[in-house]
């Protein structure tokens, strides 16, 4: 598909309506001449807490920092394993590694998309010492179950919410069920700066106090370092982006819901599955259908003008860099590896064009 043939793209991360906001919040850091660890991060760590009913907020470079800080931070690390879904970004599992521990992945919920409660139960060993649900596409996982396993077998629970900003799990907020959450502010993520950015949040004063130094070298003061830590600060500039757009997230999350309530309504067939919403809490940060043949459906749509994406090709038990974590098969992971498909959604997509991708979808399915 040529750009000329494109009639709907995927996503357009050019900034729109918030264009004039965004260039005065990157003036105003410029003005003030502070650049790293500065009023602007203050100011966005107290507002996105409060956005995601969490007491504190820790901005750091990347939301694979924001894992594996977390971890870290929770002392978990060498001889520990977490257990994980194995549909996911495979920064979800990397991070893992990244903070020492092995990730031991349990298989999905075919419709869900979610890692499924039951295989976590048996996935648990003497050296499990996490439970990290990955809230993939902003569906929340079954966060209910997963927080009764924890509790039963003594065991963290934390939240990979990468995908989630602003969602929630039976009306409570995601990240809000164990110890933190990690976000990722990449700029294709429902709240995305202009380059990479992330954070983690936490209802424990004690943890946040000890994220702030793992993120910035492990310094209590300027050249006291107590502990050994990371280079991974969230700077000003984004941090200054980050703020406008968290105010209009709730309506570009709204907006996200009503398009996936007008596909929904829209996109039907033998040939192509809908995986129903399992939350009013969703965000849709993906709207993804299912097809054995998608191969020729995303040659279907490219010939209608619409562009498609797969996420994710790979199920994370058969990536090469994870393998030599000696990754169980996971079977319902793998087939849905092999049938997803993301359909353009995003806030200034229009119904029109909206109504283009259904067509497109039932002229496939029909």
């Amino acid at each position: 598909m040529t750009a000329s043939d494109v009639r709907v793209p995927f996503l357009s991360l050019k900034p729109g309506e918030d264009a004039d906001a965004l260039r005065a919040a990157v003036n105003r850091v410029i003005d003030r001449g502070w650049f790293i660890l500065g009023p602007e991060l203050e100011a966005l760590e107290a507002e996105f807490a409060a956005a995601s009913g969490a007491a504190h907020a820790v901005g750091v470079n990347t939301g694979t920092d924001a894992i594996a800080l977390l971890l870290r931070a929770m002392g978990i690390g060498p001889g520990d394993e977490v257990i994980t879904a194995p549909l996911s970004a495979a920064y979800t599992a990397l991070a893992v590694m990244m903070a020492g521990a092995r990730p031991v992945f349990a298989d999905i919920d075919p419709e869900r998309h979610t890692i499924d409660p039951a295989a976590v139960s048996a996935a648990i060993t003497p050296r499990t010492a996490a439970i990290m649900p990955v809230h993939l596409y902003g569906q929340p996982a079954d966060m209910t179950s997963l927080a009764a396993i924890a509790t039963r077998h003594g065991l963290a629970l934390v939240e990979d919410a990468a995908q989630a900003h602003l969602a929630t799990c039976e009306g409570r907020p995601v990240g809000s069920f164990g110890a933190g959450a990690a976000f990722s502010f990449y700029p294709t993520k429902n709240l995305g700066a202009l380059g990479d950015a992330g954070a983690i949040t936490t209802g424990n004063a004690t943890l946040a106090d000890r994220l702030r130094r793992l993120r910035n070298g492990g310094q209590r003061t300027t050249y006291q370092h107590d502990e050994f830590g990371v280079n991974s600060r969230l700077d000003e500039m984004q941090a200054a982006i980050l703020r406008e757009r968290l105010q209009r997230l709730p309506a570009w999350t709204a907006q996200r819901r009503a398009i996936a309530a007008h596909y929904r309504a829209r996109v039907a067939g033998p040939s192509v599955h809908v995986p129903r919403e399992f939350d009013a809490g969703h965000v849709y940060h993906l709207f993804v259908v299912r097809t054995p043949k998608r191969d020729a459906f995303r040659a279907h749509m490219a010939t209608q003008g619409v562009q498609t994406l797969v996420h994710y090709p790979k199920a994370l038990t058969q990536q090469a860099a994870i393998l030599s974590e000696s990754p169980a098969s996971c079977p319902e992971a793998e087939r849905a590896a092999d049938e997803v498909c993301s359909l353009p959604l995003y806030p200034s997509l229009s119904m029109a064009d909206a109504d283009l991708v259904a067509d497109a979808v039932q002229s496939f399915a029909g």
